[in-house]
């Protein structure tokens, strides 16, 4: 009798990972509706499984059904009050809801978006994903309601602490945001020094473009591409030189071998990349060309509505 009952368990638990693992791939697949769906059946019958409970709310969250999401991680920080990642996961979920309501609705809002990232962090002194939030938070809340320079570099101080790269990328950021351009540099640039990954280089070519110093933010990509040998970063360069009118030349050869190499793993549609040459012939006067490729580009994405308004921009030439 007793191998019967614990054959009925391990059956049971099995079909439980099982279901559980299906809404993980589903995750990680961005097919969000179906790991929803895996999850809400799942939890008819096991309604107490926070981990499912938490895939559910993430798969609410991944397609911004915030409502949804909060009443999910909500439950979780009610049964688990001293688990940082579920606070921190109420309270991105809350902060997202305010970025989609009137200013009105956002405001009664943030004092529980405030509360839940502080009380991840005094949870998880480690938490790294907390202490971002709490960055971005008081950097860009207006001081009336809460923001606070100081505040948000007290928290880049203790990024630093755990991560002296992320430490380095906030301040760079808080002083981007701070209007302090000479300050972001120092730091986006520390960072590289210290990390050098994609996302570093990435951050400081954002930098640049949103300073208008385009030749910068190119230099700044093929420097991260001699390290990185990324075909994307092909994309990155022809897309500053066609936004900016510079380098056009070396814009059309990069995008050119974008195409010859691209892959799914580029991340950006070759239609993108034809949008791209299009805006480089049209800087060059050549209408047939710019025709052409914005032709292709609206063929890979007939819906994107720049691509129409480029298409009559070059008839115009």
């Amino acid at each position: 009798m007793k191998r019967f009952f614990w054959l009925i368990f391990l059956s049971t638990f099995a079909f439980s990972q099982s279901s559980k693992e299906s809404a993980k791939t589903y995750l990680d697949q961005r097919q969000f509706k179906k790991a929803q769906q895996e999850m809400l059946t799942f939890l008819k019958s096991n309604p107490n499984d926070k981990e499912a409970i938490e895939l559910l709310g993430d798969a609410y969250g991944h397609q911004e059904e915030w409502d949804e999401a909060i009443a999910q991680y909500k439950k979780l920080t009610e049964d688990e009050p001293n688990n940082a990642n579920y606070h921190y996961k109420y309270g991105g979920a809350l902060g997202m809801k305010a970025l989609s309501v009137s200013k009105l609705k956002a405001l009664g809002l943030i004092g529980d978006v405030k509360r839940s990232f502080l009380k991840a962090a005094e949870l998880d002194p480690n938490h790294i994903d907390t202490r971002w939030a709490l960055v971005e938070l008081y950097i860009s809340l207006p001081g009336i309601i809460g923001g606070s320079t100081s505040k948000a570099l007290k928290y880049a101080n203790e990024l630093q602490a755990l991560s002296e790269v992320d430490g380095y990328l906030a301040k760079g950021y808080v002083y981007e945001y701070d209007n302090e351009p000479e300050l972001a540099e120092k730091y986006y640039k520390l960072a590289i020094k210290v990390g050098g990954s994609v996302t570093c280089y990435e951050k400081l070519t954002n930098f640049y473009e949103e300073q208008d110093e385009p030749d910068k933010a190119i230099n700044t990509i093929e420097t991260a591409h001699q390290k990185h040998q990324r075909n994307a970063m092909h994309y990155q360069i022809g897309k500053v030189c066609a936004d900016y009118n510079i380098q056009l030349e070396k814009g059309e050869k990069c995008l050119k071998t974008y195409l010859a190499n691209h892959s799914a793993k580029d991340g950006v549609p070759k239609a993108w990349a034809y949008y791209r040459l299009a805006q480089i012939y049209k800087h060059k006067k050549d209408k047939a060309e710019a025709l052409k490729w914005i032709d292709k580009a609206i063929v890979g994405l007939p819906k994107i509505k720049v691509f129409q308004k480029e298409k009559t921009s070059i008839s115009r030439l």
